[in-house]
This record gives C-alpha cells, sequence and structure tokens, in this order.
C-alpha cells in the first residue's frame, strides 16, 4: 500500500516502550519447544516473522497457547516431535529458516519448507554447507541452497566450524544441532555476533562454554521450562534514536529495551558522531540487560565504522547512512557486504531511498560514502518490501522538506507491528 508522510516542523519526545526483541522471541519459541515443561514467555513479539516460528512447532506437534502479549507452550523435548504433514511456511523470516535448518537437521524424518519470493532468493548456503558437513541432507526444488527445500536429518556428528561470514543466524544453527545430538560442536567466530542463543541457552538450563571466539556446546542436554520476559527490540528502538538525534527539538524516553552488548553498536556509533544518548542498565532478564535509552537532537560528525562493530548493529547500518546525511562532512560506511543477502540488497535500496530525497550517497561492493549536511527535499521511494527500507524512510520523512512517498509499508508489519501507533505517540507537530 503506497502511503505519503510529511511531518516538516515535528519534533520528537515523549516516552516508548518498543514491542518485544525479535530475535529473542523467535529463541524463547525455540528453546522452549525443546524443553521439558510450560514455559511462559511475556511481552513476545506478535509479528509476522515471529508467528512463522510458532506455527513451525505447532506443525511439529508443540502445543502453544497465546493470550495477548503472553505465549505458553508445552514443551516434551525433542523426542516428541512428530512430522509435518505439509510443508512448514517460513514466510518471510530468515532467522526462522535458518535456525529451524539446525534443529530440523537433527530430526530422523524428511520436512520440506517453504517461503515468500523474497525469502526464496535469499541464500541458505552459508547454513546447509556446515549441516552437510554434519550429516544432513538437503535437496531444492528450484535453485540450490534456496527455498523452497527438504531436509532429512537423524544420525548428525559434531564438528568444528570456523565461520566464514559474521552470522548469528549461522551461529545458531548449528549449535542447535550440537545440542541435539551426541558429542561437542565447536564454533568460531571473527567477530563477535549477537549472542541471544548462548544467553537464552542458559535460561533453559542449559551449558555451554564460551573462550574468547570459539564457542563449544555439549549435545544431548536436558533443557528445563523457563519464565522469558522478552525485552524491547533495540532494532525497532533504533528508528526512534535516529529520529531523536536528527529532528531539531527533540527529547526521546526508551524504556525496557534490551541492551545486550553485541546489539548495540549503532548507539555506540552515534555517540562516536556527538549523539546525545544515555543508556542506563537497570535489571537483567536471565542474562540479557535491559535498561533505559535517553536521546536528544544532536550536531553531528563522521566517524569511522570499523569491522568488528557491523555484526553488532549490521540492521541498522540503513538508519545510520541517513543519520549520516545529517552530519558535518564525509562519512564511510565499510565492511556490509553482509547487506546485500538481507530481504533485499540494503545496500543498492538505501542508496536509492537516500538519492531520490535529496542526498549525496554513493555505494560499491562493501561500502556507502554519505555527504553531509543534507536537506532531505522529499520525493517518492521504493522500500522493495523490505520492513527497515520502509521504516528507514518513514523516519526520514521526519526531516524532509517535502512529503515522501513510499510504496510498500504493509511490510513493517513484518518486524514492528505497532510502529505507525508508536511514531503518532511522540511525533509533535508545530504550528507553521
Amino acid at each position: 500500500m503506497t502511503e505519503q508522510f510529511h511531518y516538516k516542523r515535528a519534533s520528537i519526545s515523549g516516552v516508548v516502550r518498543v514491542p518485544g526483541d525479535k530475535s529473542i522471541s523467535h529463541r524463547a519459541i525455540m528453546f522452549a519447544s525443546l524443553a521439558y515443561g510450560e514455559t511462559v514467555i511475556d511481552h513476545f513479539l506478535h509479528s509476522e516473522d515471529c508467528r512463522r516460528t510458532i506455527e513451525a512447532f505447532k506443525s511439529l506437534g508443540v502445543h502453544i497457547s497465546e493470550s495477548g502479549n503472553q505465549v505458553k507452550v508445552l514443551g516434551r523435548g525433542v523426542d516428541s516431535f512428530s512430522q509435518p504433514v505439509s510443508a512448514l511456511d517460513m514466510g518471510n523470516s530468515g532467522t526462522t529458516t535458518r535456525l529451524m535448518l539446525g534443529i530440523l537437521s537433527s530430526l530422523p524424518f524428511k520436512v520440506n519448507l517453504t517461503g515468500d519470493d523474497s525469502l526464496s532468493k535469499r541464500p541458505m548456503g552459508r547454513v546447509i554447507n556446515p549441516l552437510t558437513e554434519m550429516g544432513a541432507e538437503f535437496s531444492s526444488l528450484n535453485e540450490e541452497n534456496k527455498l523452497p527445500l527438504s531436509v532429512n536429518g537423524g544420525h548428525l556428528q559434531p564438528i568444528t566450524y570456523h565461520l566464514p561470514v559474521d552470522s548469528a543466524q549461522v551461529k545458531s544453527s548449528i549449535l542447535l544441532a550440537g545440542l541435539l545430538i551426541n558429542g561437542t560442536t565447536t564454533v568460531i567466530e571473527n567477530n563477535p555476533t549477537r549472542d541471544h542463543t548462548e544467553k537464552m541457552l542458559s535460561a533453559f538450563g542449559g551449558l555451554i562454554e564460551i573462550n574468547g571466539q570459539q564457542i563449544k556446546i555439549i549435545g544431548k542436554q536436558t533443557l528445563k521450562s523457563a519464565k522469558i520476559t522478552v525485552p524491547g527490540d533495540i532494532s525497532s528502538a533504533a528508528f526512534w534514536v535516529a529520529a531523536a538525534v536528527i529532528t531539531p527539538g527533540s527529547h526521546l524516553v526508551l524504556e525496557q529495551v534490551g541492551v545486550n552488548p553485541t546489539r548495540m553498536g549503532f548507539v555506540d556509533v552515534l555517540k562516536r558522531m556527538g549523539a546525545k544518548i544515555t543508556v542506563t542498565v537497570e535489571h537483567y532478564i536471565g542474562d540479557e540487560p535491559v535498561g533505559t535509552i535517553e536521546a536528544s537532537y544532536s550536531e553531528l560528525v563522521p566517524t569511522t565504522v570499523t569491522e568488528r562493530e557491523i555484526p553488532s548493529m549490521v540492521d541498522e547500518v540503513p538508519l545510520l547512512a541517513l543519520v549520516a546525511t545529517q552530519s558535518q562532512g564525509e562519512m564511510k560506511i565499510n565492511h556490509i557486504k553482509e547487506l546485500r543477502y538481507k530481504e533485499t540488497d540494503r545496500i543498492e535500496a538505501t542508496v536509492n531511498i537516500l538519492q531520490n530525497l535529496g542526498a549525496t550517497v554513493s555505494s560499491s561492493e562493501d561500502q556507502m560514502v554519505v555527504n553531509g549536511p543534507t536537506d532531505l527535499k522529499g520525493g517518492s521511494v521504493q522500500s522493495k518490501n523490505d520492513h527497515r527500507m520502509a521504516m528507514m524512510a518513514v523516519i526520514a520523512s521526519i526531516i524532509s522538506d517535502q512529503p515522501v512517498t513510499i510504496d510498500q509499508t504493509d511490510c513493517i508489519k513484518i518486524s514492528y507491528p505497532t510502529f505507525f501507533e508508536d511514531l503518532r505517540s511522540i511525533i509533535k507537530e508545530n504550528e507553521l
């Protein structure tokens, strides 16, 4: 659905509690299904992506009930899983697909997976390769290593695997497979990636050994049910942080946000750019730190983003490019080739959106270069049906001189169903 947005002379202020973290919501359902007993999950993110995870485990025979933002999972262990009667529909969820492949690889039956057009174009080889090395068998119905595909699991062997890409999804898929088989599986990272899988495992009574960038998991552990409260999603909060620091007169408070260090790269980079941001850790949910983020309008200067930081902010790079259009000078954002393998080519999509709005931005295979400051003029843009592209364009409209027309916004429901409701609560349109 095409929509037009225009908030000239608006500011951002108020208090927001963003919906539950998408990555943690996925993993809570997965571990609850593998555990024994009833797990209660509060502040669960009822997005389209997380629904795919719930429906996948229901198809495997797990009893899951929902009431508001609370989900209850009655786990009976992986041995209780039954073969689905039809293909598992992954929708647009890459997280569901890649993590489920690790679990399905351990099961002694064949499972088919499908997805929407966008997900069917995304590469699965980075997960299929190590799982094949462990002993799983995969077959693609159309293009190799892409959905739709089938997995024949069972009889896996543990491996030691050095990640060729910085990917929490690949890491988690291997660890989940290793959890369900005999022996010790080891994953070695080049740079730290988000560690929600490791932290979630401990919440269910599991053990994992972490030594620097080396992560070891012992298989055939028995997990016990847990009480999980999902913190607010930092990747959703990032849109409001960005809006506050680039919109004059803004001051925003974000409450109950997950502030896991492996997800805080965007905030850390903005602070180096001069952004007035305060992060206060207030308590822990299991091993996950939760706190408050305050952000205000700031005068910004460019900074250098290190390769080590990119995994902790990979979903926020398009937002960083938008923020850079308001900084004083040239900013190069390097080591971002991974963005080309998301829901769309996010480097190309970001450049197209910002150029159409009047920004001076260019790209190469692994880099974006932004020259600021720029007064965004407005215009028509394409989200490529990518939720993060659509939300970034909406944030850009707050500081654009003229309206911003976005061709597709329904995709925002994939990760942030209450995005526009939260926007209306904090946008303060001034008299012209």
